[in-house]
């Protein structure tokens, strides 16, 4: 999917959905099925045919369980809950109102200590010390975060770009600042820079049109070739001066998507065309407003029409409602409206000859400082960038896939060797997980990094079909510290939540997962695993209408108590997904014992060592001082012996070290 109309199609899901929640208290688990200790998923799938509903849906779970949901607040009740940030005892959960604050320190009773009101789109959210930062794309938000949106095609009360708050008290954050740009600020990512500790920056990320540059003076909707200053094929850097946030401000634009052309595509699914005929045909019918978007006709939603009606009876001084004659009118001038809400791209790639120009816009950028490395999931492109120089970020590969519809989050592996980017096919608003939809489509794609290239290793998608009433696709996930393993989790919308082992690229494997049936029984709803993150030993969930969830792993023949008491032990003291942190254990023995667990499930060591391992752990463990000191150490050695013969060598090297350092804390 081409990025104009990619774009349309993300505005108009989140137009068209729509849903109400219950503001009931927290509850613990009560229908989770339990785990087991099966290496094999069960069969049939207690995910396929769950029972309907919004807070009394089925559930489904195998080796996690569900601690705990608690609903919006009522302010919040019915609105799209975004994306999450974690900060201390803290999740902050974006929502198009604004955000909440959880006080998650009793995971099975979440607390709420702020209900902030602000509205915009999507609200996305991130923490950096004091400092909270929120995103606005949409047209209706508000400079004062009043609730009555803007009407005005150009006005000084439009917020689009990011908000600072001064979130030193959490329960009572202050609005501070707020940072224009020309499209807003759909997600945004805050960046560290190792060598300045007196700022820190933001990569934005803005996918709607360019705003006049009556509103915000300098945005350009021409090409760059017109207009060396267009506020197309870039994004922007905002420097936030610590000191003084008031002062943030953009201080580069960089190009990273220059010479990119257009990327292959695999057009819609049957399913789709036949659904997206009869739905213009009955909108036709109906008298509804249609547009061609790249070659490709769609229903524009009455709530993009409607001001454009009112706009046209204003300016010929009339009342009441708009006449067929005024219908007649917008029906002409919509192509050129919408070509003009997504910078001209449209007549421009017609016009031109040759490769039509790639994408304009990142979704995402997840940023990884320790090793200097950023992906972008930029709509039609998965980029990899060098930013050692934060606030120049530069582009050093870019690949396509024609499997891929729109390229949309990043993910690191701990070591930084692999990066994992999501396609949300259909924009979040679709069923993309039929039975009938190829596993290719709305997935994972699985890379390595070699020599600043990236090198393809396959794909993961949920394995679990879902209904044509349920919204599925790839969307937000972090990984999980296990020491040794590329884990992750991931949430799917209505699909729910699937944990992952993606140590093998090219053979990843669900070993958890969580899920409910649809939100309705009738028509498509909304709700769903927006974003499913760890954070300090559970998992925390942005559920998008039924509120806060937040689960935890439980040992399996995939995860041992060993590796979840090891994932435990990393304590981060806040948490952004696009921000990624490099996890570093401290010496435990669930840590070693981790590594012995693998090693008997990778056969690398015969059984009778694997045993003697853990019973000379077990020795080392209930000594002390000197005595464990060395006992530990004899042990590092020997076991640098094993490695050798072990078919697994690297591990085994991974729990030698791992010896030392417990030998050396003791």
């Amino acid at each position: 999917m081409s990025s104009a109309r990619s774009i349309l199609s993300v505005a108009l899901a989140a137009l068209t959905t729509a849903a109400c929640a219950s503001s009931s208290s927290s509850t613990a688990d009560t229908g989770a099925a339990p785990a087991t200790m099966s290496a094999e998923p069960p069969s049939p799938d207690p995910r396929i045919g769950l029972r309907a509903g919004l807070m009394d849906a089925a559930e489904a779970a195998w080796n996690m369980r569900k601690v705990s949901t608690t609903p919006p607040a009522d302010s919040f009740v019915g609105v799209t809950n975004s994306d999450l940030a974690f900060i201390g005892n803290y999740a902050i959960q974006g929502n198009y109102n604004g955000y909440q604050v959880w006080d998650i320190s009793n995971p099975a009773r979440p607390t709420l200590k702020n209900a902030y009101l602000c509205p915009a789109s999507q609200s996305d959210v991130s923490v950096y010390k004091n400092l909270l930062f929120v995103s606005g794309e949409g047209t209706s938000g508000r400079v004062d975060c009043g609730t009555q949106g803007v009407q005005d095609t150009v006005s000084a009360d439009r917020l689009r770009g990011i908000r600072i708050f001064d979130a030193t008290d959490m329960a009572n954050p202050k609005y501070i600042a707020n940072v224009q740009t020309c499209r807003g600020s759909h997600t945004h990512t805050v960046v560290e820079d190792p060598n300045d500790k007196e700022n820190v920056y933001i990569y934005v990320s803005g996918s709607a049109g360019v705003r006049s540059p009556s509103e915000l003076a300098g945005c350009s909707r021409l090409s760059p070739d017109q207009d060396p200053n267009s506020a197309l094929f870039r994004i922007e850097v905002i420097k936030v001066p610590l000191a003084n946030p008031q002062a943030a401000a953009i201080v580069s634009s960089p190009r990273i998507f220059q010479g990119l052309v257009e990327p292959p595509e695999h057009g819609d699914a049957p399913e789709d065309i036949a659904e997206r005929q009869q739905r213009i045909a009955a909108a036709k019918a109906a008298g509804e407003y249609t547009a061609t978007i790249q070659g490709q006709e769609m229903v524009i939603p009455s709530r993009f029409t409607r001001p454009m009606l009112d706009s046209i009876v204003k300016a010929r001084n009339g009342t009441g409602a708009p006449t067929a004659a005024d219908s007649a009118a917008l029906r002409q001038a919509l192509p050129g409206i919408l070509a003009r809400m997504f910078g001209g791209q449209q007549n421009q790639q017609q016009q031109q000859a040759g490769p039509r120009p790639g994408p304009t816009q990142c979704h995402d950028i997840t940023v990884y400082p320790q090793i200097g490395y950023a992906g972008g999931a930029c709509e039609g492109y998965g980029l990899l960038l060098d930013i050692k120089d934060v606030a120049n970020p530069r582009r050093v590969d870019a690949v396509a896939d024609s499997n891929f519809s729109y390229w949309h989050s990043a993910t690191f592996n701990n070591d930084g060797t692999k990066v994992l980017f999501s396609d949300e096919w259909g924009g979040g608003g679709g069923a993309k997980c039929r039975a009938t939809d190829k596993k290719e489509w709305g997935a994972n794609a699985i890379f390595t990094v070699v020599n600043n290239k990236l090198v393809f290793q396959s794909y993961y998608k949920l394995p679990a079909p879902q209904t044509t009433l349920e919204n599925c696709v790839a969307h937000n996930g972090s990984l999980i510290p296990v020491p040794g393993r590329d884990i992750m989790v991931q949430a799917w919308y209505q699909g729910g939540i699937s944990v992952f082992d993606w140590t093998d690229a090219a053979n990843p494997k669900e070993i958890a997962f969580f899920d409910r049936g649809p939100v309705d029984s009738t028509e498509m709803g909304n709700g769903g695993a927006w974003s499913s993150y760890w954070y300090n030993g559970y998992i925390v969930s942005s559920e998008i209408g039924r509120g806060l969830d937040i689960l935890e792993l439980t040992p399996s023949a995939h995860l041992s108590q060993n590796e979840i008491d090891a994932a435990k032990s990393v304590r981060l003291e806040y948490f952004n997904a696009q921000q990624q942190p490099k996890f570093v254990w401290p010496p435990s023995f669930a840590v070693a014992r981790s590594f012995v667990d693998q090693l008997e499930r990778s056969k690398g060591l015969s059984a009778d060592r694997i045993r003697t391992l853990r019973n000379e752990l077990a020795d080392a463990e209930k000594a002390s001082g000197s005595s464990r000191r060395s006992t530990l150490t004899e042990l590092a050695t020997s076991v640098t012996a094993d490695a050798a013969g072990s078919s697994d060598r690297a591990r085994v090297e991974k729990l030698a070290t791992a010896l030392r350092e417990l030998a050396g804390a003791s």
